[in-house]
């Protein structure tokens, strides 16, 4: 959501890229209607982010809530921060407690990282 939120919000100052450690292999349904309600028609795709192993970037964010044991060190120049998030997809319950559990994060990620993102100087 994090990638699809930046891209939309802030394309004339940021390209975002999203990868995961254990990627699912498809972009959570509801992830999808969550976006979709705020105007975001989002087309993407589960990566590994290995695939941008070496790549400069002059920013990483690592949102995963388990960091320690999860996200990669980022061995590159450039600035990396932490900004946590739970994983909506491990939220239990029925449809409408994890619908609710992906619409706090995209507010979260709102909040949070497009609020970094714009008060950032690079």
């Amino acid at each position: 959501m994090a990638e699809a939120i930046v891209n939309w919000k802030l394309s004339d100052k940021w390209k975002a890229f999203s990868a995961g450690t254990k990627p699912a292999g498809y972009v959570h349904p509801l992830a999808i209607k969550v976006l979709e309600e705020i105007g975001i028609h989002h087309l993407g795709y589960s990566k590994d982010a290995s695939q941008y192993f070496g790549q400069k970037f002059d920013l990483v964010i690592t949102v995963c809530d388990s960091a320690a044991e999860d996200c990669p060190i980022w061995l590159s120049p450039g600035k990396q921060i932490h900004i946590p998030f739970i994983d909506p997809a491990k939220i239990e319950g029925d449809e409408q407690t994890r619908f609710t559990a992906f619409r706090m994060i995209r507010e979260q990620i709102d909040e949070k990282i497009i609020s970094y993102l714009n008060n950032s100087t690079f």
